[in-house]
């Protein structure tokens, strides 16, 4: 097992990375209070709910369960709205501990709970999926989708602690597998190329799901993004940088119908975008631009999105939270490993790169 921390001074907070991880001996110093509420989905639940209930009674505490269906399109007031029905039936006080067991969803809908009852109550993160293992169970971003923009209403809430057993990868299925492969390729893009070659190294390996090479990944994309978030927590400068293809792949994933597309599938071609514009306005070589579709390529993620009406597609975009006094500014690559958030780029030269990258 390897450790490493995010540092928020008396917020500090911990992630366990590592294979078959025991729950019991690992969260017990971050449970708070004699209440524990799981939050989990349809999908979830059948594999790994009673292990966590197991360790978690064995603390002598009292649990009480919400199982959410599963899905980006849940992702909702409507059903945010269950757990708290569940936090209040169950007579749950600001002293309980609210614990996300599932992937980004579960843990962003848990977490803006979390932050909303009672005005604010704890919370654990137990991402089993590899997307939440590298980026939403990190940082304390939370929240929920609305039919205009994705993320668009939620909380920053750090958890008390953050536990990924690579074990569970093992039932991922392999398009989610992808997905979080997606989010891992971004750290490189952004600010790493050492990881880079690394991944080009070892990607066969980790499409196999080698537990070591797993384990390595998730622990080099989670230091990288927790160095980010304890320079700007609250995402007022470089943590935008964590953005890399997002705002194009948000456009998709909105367009299309939360789900359709899995998030990580849309940010890989988000990050095609992305680099696509860096090579047009001169920032990247062609050989970058082919380098990037090849590493998105062999994860078995896509590098063009369905056909979308432009001004749609730009009308998306402007929901972006990077929108700054009605200005959009993107996250490009001013070389590989070195991202940079910039309004400095003509907007003729973006459409060419969304339309040039659409089937």
């Amino acid at each position: 097992m390897q450790t490493l921390h995010v540092e928020l001074g008396e917020r500090r907070y911990p992630i366990f990375i590592g294979n078959k991880l025991d729950p019991q001996a690992l969260l017990e110093p971050y449970i708070h209070g004699r209440q524990v509420m799981i939050v989990t989905n349809q999908t979830v639940a059948p594999l790994y709910l009673q292990h966590y209930q197991n360790a978690i009674e064995a603390l002598g505490k009292s649990i009480a369960v919400c199982t959410l269906p599963d899905g980006e399109k849940y992702k909702n007031i409507k059903h945010l709205n269950l757990i708290f029905d569940a936090l209040l039936e169950a007579g749950f006080n600001r002293d309980c501990t609210v614990l996300a067991l599932g992937g980004g969803v579960i843990g962003d809908m848990a977490g803006f709970a979390s932050a909303c009852f009672q005005r604010g109550v704890y919370f654990i993160q137990v991402p089993t999926t590899l997307l939440s293992q590298v980026d939403s169970s990190v940082g304390g971003k939370t929240g929920i989708n609305h039919p205009l923009g994705k993320n668009m209403i939620g909380a920053f809430q750090q958890p008390q602690a953050v536990l990924a057993d690579m074990s569970q990868l093992n039932t991922l299925p392999e398009r989610e597998l992808s997905a979080g492969l997606a989010e891992v390729i971004k750290y490189a893009l952004l600010g790493d190329i050492g990881f880079l070659a690394w991944l080009e190294e070892h990607m066969d390996g980790l499409v196999k799901r080698d537990s070591a090479l797993l384990a390595e990944a998730v622990y080099r994309s989670c230091a990288h993004k927790a160095r980010i978030v304890a320079n700007d927590e609250k995402e007022q400068g470089e943590r935008a940088l964590l953005n890399l293809g997002h705002t194009f792949g948000h456009a998709i994933e909105s367009y299309l119908g939360y789900g359709v597309w899995l998030h990580g599938e849309a940010v890989a071609t988000g990050m095609v975008m992305a680099a696509d514009l860096s090579h047009r306005l001169g920032w990247i070589a062609a050989e970058d631009l082919e380098r990037t579709k090849k590493i998105i390529l062999r994860a078995n993620l896509p590098i063009r999105c369905p056909k979308i009406p432009l001004d749609e597609f730009l009308a998306y975009m402007s929901h972006d939270k990077k929108v700054l006094n009605g200005q959009l500014r993107l996250v490009l690559m001013k070389q590989l490993g070195q991202a940079v958030i910039t309004k400095e780029f003509d907007t003729e030269l973006m459409q060419q790169a969304i339309l040039a990258n659409m089937q």
